[in-house]
């Protein structure tokens, strides 16, 4: 790296950090204003089924309707307008609303600012589901308003989906979401959880329930119910394959590698007020350092090694103990034609530091050499 390059570093990586926010915020509009669409559709046929004016023919006829007016747009089908119709009805239900949406106090920036406990809430539901409408107090637009906002919009379509699926009780959807939001967990996570039980498993072993979480994720999820709702092209999914491509190194990396303890995928690094998510972290037991392993699909650039390490001296600080090494920073990068493994290490790093690094890591041909592997792979798989 230049002189130059070197001086013009920080002001290079504002601004990627400026451009990187932005398309956070793009995301984050989308994925709300995708959950307030469907809920709004839901609310319709939801409500013209019940008062008789549409039949099952009806919203296929509107499903056809939009397929002819807009070709292109997904999620719209037979079976996505009754899953919007199920959305609407279980979360304008006033045993959500009222028990959730009630407990928040916002300022006038609509922030929350009281914390309420969600194992209090549950208890607060009515506990015969046939009177549940006739004891609770009617919505009102503010409650409504705020629920949604604060509590439907945090999550993605496809989080919903699951948790609509999956979770059959009142308390047990609640709990899934908060538990969603406050862990920022990925579609996968939470099927997983929900697969596992961890909610019965809360329940029988007598734990308190989650606290719901006064500072709602700033990350966002990038679902791909939004890339097909705003007909985007395919290659937006390229980030579901760099995901892919990562978890099957986990892998390989703790199946190859010898004394890698794996830490966790999108690990979040925290600098001034701005969050992080980086791809790999790993502890290795006899060198006695974190290793973060950075994964690019595309042509090697030199700012991909500044941005390295930047999350290198970010980990440093805040997350090594006295007692071990500076971290390492491992970057793999698969451009058309060539595979490019570069190792990263902090300044102050001994020569005989280095050494003993190279010896215990896993070897550079080797890694560059499993992930021309893996992205041959995963492109046959998507043929």
């Amino acid at each position: 790296m230049d002189n130059k390059l070197q001086n013009n570093l920080p002001d290079f990586e504002n601004i990627l950090i400026l451009i990187q926010d932005a398309k956070s915020r793009v995301f984050a509009k989308a994925n709300s204003e995708l959950v307030l669409l469907y809920f709004n559709v839901g609310k319709i046929v939801s409500e013209k089924v019940k008062q008789g004016n549409w039949g099952e023919n009806t919203v296929q006829e509107l499903a056809d309707f939009i397929k002819i007016k807009a070709p292109n747009l997904s999620g719209f089908n037979r079976r996505g307008l009754y899953r919007m119709k199920q959305f609407f009805e279980t979360y304008a239900n006033p045993e959500f609303v009222t028990t959730l949406a009630t407990q928040f106090q916002s300022n006038e920036n609509t922030q929350i600012s009281k914390v309420p406990d969600l194992g209090t809430l549950i208890k607060k539901l009515p506990k015969d589901r046939n009177q549940s409408q006739k004891v609770t107090p009617l919505v009102t637009q503010m409650e409504l308003d705020l629920f949604l906002t604060k509590i439907l919009c945090n999550l993605s379509w496809s989080h919903h989906l699951l948790i609509l699926g999956k979770a059959k009780t009142t308390e047990e959807k609640l709990f899934y979401i908060s538990h969603a939001i406050i862990e920022k967990l990925s579609k996968r996570e939470l099927e997983r959880q929900l697969n596992a039980g961890i909610f019965e498993r809360s329940v029988i072993a007598d734990k308190s329930l989650v606290k719901m979480n006064a500072s709602l994720p700033q990350g966002i999820f990038k679902d791909p119910y939004i890339f097909e709702f705003l007909d985007l092209p395919d290659g937006h999914s390229e980030k579901d394959f760099e995901k892919a491509i990562t978890l099957n190194l986990k892998n390989f990396i703790l199946e190859i590698g010898k004394g890698f303890a794996y830490m966790g995928n999108q690990y979040k690094l925290q600098v001034g007020n701005k969050d992080f998510y980086t791809d790999l972290l790993f502890y290795h037991r006899d060198l006695q350092c974190l290793v973060l392993f950075e994964l690019k699909i595309q042509d090697f650039e030199p700012e991909f090694v500044g941005k390295l390490n930047f999350y290198l001296e970010a980990l440093d600080r805040d997350v090594k103990r006295p007692h071990e090494n500076p971290s390492i920073g491992i970057l793999l990068c698969k451009g058309k034609d060539t595979e490019v493994v570069e190792y990263a290490m902090a300044r102050n790093t001994s020569p005989a530091l280095i050494a003993e690094y190279e010896t215990k890591l896993i070897d550079k041909k080797l890694l560059a050499n499993k992930l021309n592997q893996l992205v041959a792979v995963l492109n046959k798989e998507k043929e």
